[in-house]
C-alpha cells in the first residue's frame, strides 16, 4: 500500500474532523503514511488533531498524524497536499452571498460574483502555497477541494508548473437529483457528465440501457404541478427535459435566475448565515469528541457529515496505489479530449487514475443545446483565473461581466468594488487598483 507524506491545508476547518474520519477509514490504503494537519486557527487545529489521533489509534491504523500552524514547515518534503480551506471563513461567504443580492444579482458560493470573489481569495492563497512547494517539496501534487475548484485548478495549472487536480462529487450526485425527481431507480441508470465544475451536462444518459429522456418527459408531464416536488428538483427536471441533457442543478441559477433571485431577496438568511449560526454546535461536538477516549462523530452535529472529501481520498489512493479506478476529476483538457474546449481549459471529466496520472476517457461532445452557456462559463473561468493569479481590478471586472449572472458592465463595476472593499484583507493589493 502507498506510503506517503501528505499535508492537509484546512486541517482545522469544520469539515476536517469528518475528512480525517474518512482518511482513517481508508487507512490501510496508506499504511505507514504521515499526515500533517495545517491551519491558521491553532485552537481548532488542536481539536481536530486530538480527534484524528484517537480515531487512528482506536482503528489500529498505521498512520502518523501531526499538526502545525507553520505552513511551509508542514509542507516540507510532502508527496501530496490535500487542499480544502475557505479564506475569510463563512463570514466571507456570507458577504459573497449577501452583497450581490443588494445589486439584483444572485448571491452564491461558487457561481456569479460570489464565486468570483471566493476564487480571488482562494487563488491568492494557493499561489503562495505553490511558492512554498517550489521551495520545500517541488514534486508534490495538490489534490484540491478548495472552491471554486475549477478556477483554482485553472489558475495553478495554467500559470505554474505545480501538478494539481481538483475533485468534486458533482458528476456522481447530480444525476440523482433528476432521477429522484422523476421517481426512477438510480441503480438502473448510467449517466456520464462532462463540462466545467458545477456546470456539467450529460453526454450519455441511459436507463436499463435505453435513452432515459422519454421517461423524464413522461415524469415531467406527471409531476410538473406536484406540490410535493421541491422547487430545485422541479426546475432541474424541467431543464433536463427541455435541453435533452441531464444538468448540474447549479444551472438552475442561470435558467431560472429571476425567480431564484426573488426567493433570495425574500429570505431572512442566506445559506452561509445559517451555517454561521450552527458553527458553535459543530465545535461544541468536536470538543466533546476530542476529550472522549473513543471519538464518534454524530452526523447531525458534524459539518458535512462524518465522511468528508472521500472522492479526493479515492483519487489519491488510485494514484499512489496504481489501481486504475474510474473517477471524475477536474484537469486540463489534454489533447482536447472534450470536444469544443481548448487543451489548457480545465474540464470536469471521468478519468482512469493510476500511478502514471489521470487519463481522460473518450468523450462525446456536449449537446448543441447546452454548449454555448458551458463554453461561456469556461471562458469566464479562464478570465477569473487570470485575475486571481496576476490580474488587477480591470481584469477582475472583465471576469465579472463575462459571467452570465451579471452581463451588465455598470452592475459588474459596482459589485466588484463593493466586494473588493469587503474582502480587502484577503486580496492582493493589485486587485484593489
Amino acid at each position: 500500500m502507498a506510503r506517503i507524506k501528505m499535508a492537509y491545508l484546512g486541517g482545522g476547518s469544520s469539515r476536517a474532523a469528518g475528512t480525517m474520519a474518512s482518511l482513517i477509514w481508508h487507512g490501510k490504503e496508506f499504511d505507514g503514511s504521515e499526515i500533517c494537519l495545517i491551519d491558521i486557527d491553532a485552537e481548532r487545529l488542536e481539536i481536530v488533531h486530538r480527534i484524528a489521533e484517537k480515531m487512528a489509534r482506536n482503528a489500529g491504523v498505521d498512520v502518523t498524524i501531526t499538526a502545525t500552524t507553520d505552513r511551509r514547515a508542514g509542507l516540507t518534503d510532502v508527496d501530496a497536499v490535500l487542499s480544502s480551506f475557505r479564506p475569510g471563513g463563512f463570514e466571507g461567504r456570507a458577504l459573497d452571498e449577501r452583497i450581490p443580492i443588494k445589486h439584483g444579482v444572485i448571491g452564491q458560493e461558487t457561481q456569479g460574483p460570489g464565486g468570483l470573489f471566493m476564487s480571488l481569495r482562494s487563488v491568492a492563497v494557493l499561489k503562495s502555497v505553490v511558492d512554498d512547494l517550489n521551495a520545500v517539496a517541488p514534486t508534490a501534487t495538490i489534490f484540491n477541494y478548495t472552491n471554486p475548484v475549477n478556477i483554482v485548478a485553472q489558475a495553478v495549472t495554467q500559470y505554474s508548473d505545480t501538478t494539481l487536480v481538483s475533485m468534486c462529487e458533482g458528476p456522481i450526485v447530480f444525476p440523482g437529483v433528476i432521477l429522484r425527481a422523476a421517481g426512477l431507480d438510480e441503480s438502473r441508470a448510467q449517466v456520464t457528465m462532462a463540462g466545467v465544475n458545477h456546470n456539467c451536462w450529460s453526454t450519455e444518459h441511459l436507463y436499463d440501457g435505453q435513452d432515459i429522456m422519454p421517461l423524464l418527459k413522461q415524469a415531467w408531464a406527471e409531476r410538473k404541478d406536484d406540490p410535493a416536488l421541491d422547487a430545485n428538483s422541479k426546475r432541474a427536471l424541467h431543464l433536463a427535459v427541455t435541453m435533452g441533457s441531464i444538468p448540474s442543478d447549479y444551472f438552475n441559477y442561470y435558467y431560472f435566475r429571476e425567480e431564484i433571485l426573488r426567493e433570495q431577496q425574500g429570505a431572512a438568511q442566506t445559506r452561509s448565515e445559517i451555517i454561521v449560526n450552527d458553527m458553535p454546535m459543530y465545535w461544541s461536538h468536536y470538543r466533546e469528541q476530542a476529550d472522549a477516549a473513543k471519538p464518534e462523530l454524530d452526523p447531525a452535529r458534524s459539518r458535512g457529515g462524518i465522511h468528508e472529501l472521500e472522492l479526493a481520498i479515492d483519487v489519491m489512493s488510485a494514484h499512489y496505489n496504481d489501481t486504475g479506478a474510474i473517477l471524475p476529476v477536474n484537469l486540463p483538457n489534454k489533447d482536447e479530449a472534450l470536444p469544443g474546449f481548448d487543451a489548457d481549459t480545465v474540464v470536469e471529466v471521468w478519468c482512469k487514475v493510476d500511478r502514471d496520472g489521470y487519463h481522460i476517457l473518450p468523450q462525446k461532445p456536449l449537446p448543441l443545446t447546452v454548449r454555448a452557456i458551458t463554453q461561456q462559463l469556461a471562458d469566464y473561468q479562464r478570465l477569473a483565473a487570470k485575475a486571481g493569479w496576476l490580474g488587477n481590478r480591470a481584469d477582475g471586472i472583465r471576469a465579472m461581466v463575462a459571467n452570465p449572472l451579471v452581463d451588465n458592465l455598470r452592475v459588474a463595476e459596482q459589485l466588484y468594488d463593493e466586494l473588493a472593499a469587503a474582502h480587502a484583507a484577503y486580496l492582493p493589493a493589485r486587485l484593489l487598483q
